[in-house]
């Protein structure tokens, strides 16, 4: 059965990574402080050039008096795409549900999440390229003209019916645009793209995160959390809830610079970011293929890891920090791999020639 919810529990539309603390997937704990989620576009910090258009957007969509058109956003795993559907809704005055593209399994439980939206509804849909196919063609009316093509009967006495629906606003979020059909990405008026947030956008993400959640913390600590946070909002927040649990039993509940390095190198995160399976996946690219290319299937097979888990959570950073490069022949370790894990630097005839 469809999820069917006025608000959101899943972004990503994925399991957690089992014992995996950066894996930017959202877990049982996240659903547990939806406070820390910002309702208006004023308190949501980051994107600046997706808040600026948006807000262009919302205000004229609000000065019509209309619905606002179609939106798709898409980018890495827990960059906030799902807390700015919510604050979408919320500046639009409109009520808010969510689904998610895996759990529509026939167009028939699409059918019944449109039939029941209000006049102004925000849909959500996360993960929408996962979305049946079946189901798929049923949206395209929907988006297009908010009426649904409805077959009553069989055989020759088969006829078609129109369905009108509410006018609605689709937002649809994706880790993997490329796997949409073009005629979906098409539907959308709105195309967003999240990028990684910057340590400043981050730092003030934990400062708000930290007072919401009444842990004492110091502007150096909160440095630490957010250079160590993989750009990522989500991974921030997990990482504060670590360091405060370690700040209240080995520290006196202030999360200082010294307290939030000592409890993030006990949860295996260096400087950087990277924790114990980044190094691992770099470490078996450089030791047991050379530095690559290595195809990405063989590496999940040697680390025992789902392929879309790899390419979705993990390589972007890797690549983002300029340790990784895919290539079509694979996956190739870069210099910077090499040093920062200490390893001497081995390049060879398959390495592609520095620029």
């Amino acid at each position: 059965m469809p999820i069917f919810s006025s608000h959101s529990d899943d972004e990503d539309g994925a399991e957690p990574v089992p014992g995996n603390l950066l894996g930017g997937r959202f877990s049982q704990e996240d659903t547990d402080e939806l406070s820390l989620r910002p309702r208006r576009l004023g308190e949501y910090i980051g994107q600046p050039k997706i808040k600026e258009n948006l807000g262009i957007t919302l205000a004229a969509a609000r000065m019509r008096n209309e619905s606002i058109d179609h939106i798709l956003l898409h980018g890495p795993p827990g960059l906030g795409k799902t807390s700015l559907a919510g604050v979408i809704a919320n500046e639009m005055g409109a009520s808010f549900r969510t689904t998610s593209g895996p759990a529509i399994e026939r167009p028939g439980d699409l059918v019944a999440i449109l039939t029941n939206l209000e006049s102004g509804s925000v849909l959500f849909i996360d993960e929408i390229h996962r979305l049946n196919r079946l189901a798929e063609e049923f949206l395209y009316p929907a988006m297009e003209d908010f009426e649904m093509d409805l077959v009553l009967g069989k055989g020759p006495s088969a006829r078609t019916v129109k369905v009108p629906l509410p006018r609605f606003t689709l937002i649809g979020a994706t880790t993997r645009a490329g796997l949409l059909t073009n005629p979906l990405r098409d539907r959308f008026g709105v195309v967003h793209y999240f990028d990684f947030y910057a340590p400043e956008d981050l730092h003030r993400i934990i400062t708000r995160s930290a007072e919401i959640l009444n842990v004492p913390i110091e502007d150096g600590g909160a440095s630490q959390i957010a250079r160590r946070s993989r750009g990522t909002p989500r991974i921030a927040n997990r990482l504060l809830k670590r360091v405060r649990d370690f700040a209240q039993v080995r520290a006196d509940g202030v999360i200082t610079p010294e307290v939030a390095d000592a409890a993030l190198r006990m949860q295996g995160v260096d400087d950087l970011g990277l924790d114990d399976f980044d190094r691992r996946f770099l470490s078996t690219i450089i030791e047991k293929f050379d530095g690559g290319p290595v195809g990405v299937e063989t590496i999940a097979a040697t680390l025992q890891e789902e392929r879309d888990t790899i390419e979705d959570v993990y390589e972007p950073y890797l690549m983002q920090l300029g340790f990784l490069n895919r290539t079509p022949r694979g996956r190739m370790a870069t210099r910077g791999a090499y040093e920062h894990l200490r390893l001497p630097y081995r390049p060879n005839d398959k390495q592609p020639p520095l620029l």
